[in-house]
């Protein structure tokens, strides 16, 4: 297995921009500890910190869609679903090092790795050697 750094991923619901363009597909990098340490300096987290998850997101998501500057405000206007994903992949690729998980087939004992989404859709990739 390879060591990946960035990770595709397609919004359940996609982020509208001003002009009213849908944009689903993006990708999100590995986070640095230095993405996690700046956001905390920040005044808007210091006055609330739920607000940490905008900076870091806008720091590690590397596009979507056509989208390539990703600012705070873009991250404002995903829905909460979309939020609630990319926070499920966040985790899932900074502690766990991927999107993967490794399964067996009840049936005929094949292995398989899927990429299961926040929501449960699983995506198949060919068994590992």
């Amino acid at each position: 297995m390879t060591f990946a750094t960035e990770f595709p991923f397609s919004l359940p619901r996609g982020y509208r921009d001003a002009d009213g363009i849908l944009h689903r597909e993006g990708s999100m990098r590995l986070a640095t500890a230095y993405d996690e340490i700046v956001p905390l300096k920040e005044a808007r987290v210091q006055a609330n910190p739920a607000y940490l998850v905008m900076i870091l997101f806008s720091r590690v998501i590397t596009k979507l869609g056509d989208v390539t500057h990703i600012t705070p405000k873009v991250i404002e206007g995903l829905y909460a679903v979309d939020l609630a994903y990319l926070q499920d992949l966040y985790r899932r690729i900074n502690e766990d090092g991927h999107n993967l998980m490794d399964v067996e087939c009840p049936h005929c004992a094949g292995k398989f790795r899927l990429e299961v989404s926040f929501l449960g859709e699983a995506v198949a990739t060919p068994p590992s050697v």
